[in-house]
Protein backbone atom coordinates (compact mmCIF):
# COMPACT_ATOMS: atom_id res chain seq x y z
CA UNK A 1 0.00 0.00 0.00
CA UNK A 2 1.19 3.48 -0.86
CA UNK A 3 1.31 6.44 1.48
CA UNK A 4 -1.23 8.94 0.17
CA UNK A 5 -2.63 12.31 1.10
CA UNK A 6 -6.30 13.21 1.00
CA UNK A 7 -8.42 16.23 1.84
CA UNK A 8 -10.87 16.06 4.71
CA UNK A 9 -13.38 18.74 5.67
CA UNK A 10 -15.25 18.88 8.94
CA UNK A 11 -18.38 20.75 7.93
CA UNK A 12 -20.11 23.69 9.70
CA UNK A 13 -22.67 21.61 11.59
CA UNK A 14 -19.98 19.45 13.19
CA UNK A 15 -17.88 22.51 14.05
CA UNK A 16 -20.95 24.16 15.64
CA UNK A 17 -21.76 20.97 17.59
CA UNK A 18 -18.17 20.94 18.93
CA UNK A 19 -17.40 17.41 17.74
CA UNK A 20 -14.17 18.19 15.86
CA UNK A 21 -12.11 16.23 18.39
CA UNK A 22 -14.31 13.14 18.09
CA UNK A 23 -13.90 13.18 14.33
CA UNK A 24 -10.14 13.75 14.36
CA UNK A 25 -9.77 10.98 16.94
CA UNK A 26 -11.38 8.52 14.52
CA UNK A 27 -8.92 9.45 11.78
CA UNK A 28 -5.90 9.24 14.08
CA UNK A 29 -6.93 5.99 15.73
CA UNK A 30 -7.23 4.47 12.25
CA UNK A 31 -3.63 5.33 11.44
CA UNK A 32 -4.12 8.56 9.51
CA UNK A 33 -1.97 11.57 10.39
CA UNK A 34 -2.68 15.27 9.93
CA UNK A 35 -0.21 16.86 7.50
CA UNK A 36 -1.96 20.28 7.51
CA UNK A 37 -5.04 21.85 9.07
CA UNK A 38 -6.81 25.19 9.10
CA UNK A 39 -10.14 26.55 10.20
CA UNK A 40 -11.81 28.99 7.85
CA UNK A 41 -15.15 30.20 6.60
CA UNK A 42 -16.03 29.79 2.92
CA UNK A 43 -17.84 32.56 1.11
CA UNK A 44 -20.38 31.70 -1.60
CA UNK A 45 -17.88 32.08 -4.45
CA UNK A 46 -15.35 29.76 -2.79
CA UNK A 47 -17.99 27.14 -1.96
CA UNK A 48 -19.37 27.33 -5.51
CA UNK A 49 -15.88 26.81 -6.99
CA UNK A 50 -15.08 23.93 -4.65
CA UNK A 51 -18.38 22.12 -5.31
CA UNK A 52 -18.55 23.03 -9.03
CA UNK A 53 -18.79 19.33 -9.92
CA UNK A 54 -22.24 19.26 -8.27
CA UNK A 55 -23.60 22.48 -9.89
CA UNK A 56 -26.34 20.68 -11.86
CA UNK A 57 -27.47 18.49 -8.95
CA UNK A 58 -30.71 19.40 -7.16
CA UNK A 59 -28.98 19.57 -3.76
CA UNK A 60 -26.35 22.11 -4.93
CA UNK A 61 -28.02 25.30 -3.56
CA UNK A 62 -28.61 23.68 -0.17
CA UNK A 63 -25.01 22.39 -0.10
CA UNK A 64 -23.59 25.87 -0.84
CA UNK A 65 -25.84 27.42 1.83
CA UNK A 66 -24.73 24.82 4.38
CA UNK A 67 -21.02 25.12 3.58
CA UNK A 68 -21.14 28.92 4.03
CA UNK A 69 -23.18 29.08 7.23
CA UNK A 70 -20.21 28.72 9.58
CA UNK A 71 -16.56 27.78 9.93
CA UNK A 72 -15.13 24.53 8.58
CA UNK A 73 -11.95 22.66 9.44
CA UNK A 74 -9.97 21.57 6.40
CA UNK A 75 -7.22 19.00 6.83
CA UNK A 76 -4.78 17.04 4.78
CA UNK A 77 -4.70 13.49 6.08
CA UNK A 78 -1.86 11.17 5.20
CA UNK A 79 -1.19 7.51 5.60
CA UNK A 80 -1.20 4.18 3.83
CA UNK A 81 -4.16 4.02 1.46
CA UNK A 82 -5.40 7.30 3.00
CA UNK A 83 -8.12 7.99 0.44
CA UNK A 84 -9.89 4.64 0.82
CA UNK A 85 -9.29 4.58 4.57
CA UNK A 86 -10.76 8.06 5.01
CA UNK A 87 -13.82 7.15 2.94
CA UNK A 88 -14.36 3.99 4.99
CA UNK A 89 -14.11 5.96 8.25
CA UNK A 90 -16.59 8.56 6.94
CA UNK A 91 -19.18 6.06 5.67
CA UNK A 92 -21.82 6.50 3.00
CA UNK A 93 -22.89 10.05 2.09
CA UNK A 94 -26.41 9.17 3.23
CA UNK A 95 -26.20 8.56 7.00
CA UNK A 96 -29.18 6.17 6.76
CA UNK A 97 -27.12 3.94 4.43
CA UNK A 98 -23.83 4.33 6.29
CA UNK A 99 -22.33 1.45 8.26
CA UNK A 100 -22.73 1.66 12.05
CA UNK A 101 -19.55 3.02 13.61
CA UNK A 102 -18.76 5.38 10.73
CA UNK A 103 -18.69 9.15 11.22
CA UNK A 104 -21.74 9.76 9.06
CA UNK A 105 -23.81 6.99 10.67
CA UNK A 106 -22.94 8.11 14.18
CA UNK A 107 -22.78 11.90 13.80
CA UNK A 108 -24.45 13.16 10.61
CA UNK A 109 -27.92 14.72 10.47
CA UNK A 110 -28.81 13.99 6.81
CA UNK A 111 -27.27 13.65 3.35
CA UNK A 112 -26.59 17.37 2.86
CA UNK A 113 -25.50 17.96 6.46
CA UNK A 114 -23.35 14.85 6.49
CA UNK A 115 -20.64 16.18 8.83
CA UNK A 116 -17.53 15.48 6.70
CA UNK A 117 -16.16 15.58 3.17
CA UNK A 118 -13.31 13.48 1.80
CA UNK A 119 -11.59 13.22 -1.57
CA UNK A 120 -12.68 10.25 -3.68
CA UNK A 121 -9.57 9.63 -5.84
CA UNK A 122 -5.89 10.61 -6.06
CA UNK A 123 -6.56 13.21 -8.77
CA UNK A 124 -9.42 14.73 -6.78
CA UNK A 125 -7.30 14.74 -3.63
CA UNK A 126 -4.50 16.66 -5.37
CA UNK A 127 -6.94 19.26 -6.75
CA UNK A 128 -8.83 19.62 -3.47
CA UNK A 129 -5.67 19.90 -1.37
CA UNK A 130 -4.35 22.61 -3.72
CA UNK A 131 -7.65 24.49 -3.37
CA UNK A 132 -7.00 25.07 0.35
CA UNK A 133 -3.25 24.65 0.87
CA UNK A 134 0.03 25.74 -0.65
CA UNK A 135 2.75 23.09 -0.85
CA UNK A 136 4.63 24.99 1.86
CA UNK A 137 1.65 24.54 4.24
CA UNK A 138 2.05 20.75 4.23
CA UNK A 139 4.25 19.18 6.87
CA UNK A 140 6.84 16.76 5.52
CA UNK A 141 5.63 13.20 5.40
CA UNK A 142 6.07 11.34 8.65
CA UNK A 143 8.47 8.46 8.97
Amino acid sequence: MAVERTLSIIKPGAVRRNIIGQIISRFESSGLRIAAARMLRLDEEQAARFYEVHRERPFYPELIAYMTEGPILVMVLEGEDAIAKNRAIMGSTDPKKATPGTIRFDLAKNTTRNTVHGSDAPETAATEIAFFFETSDLCPRHG
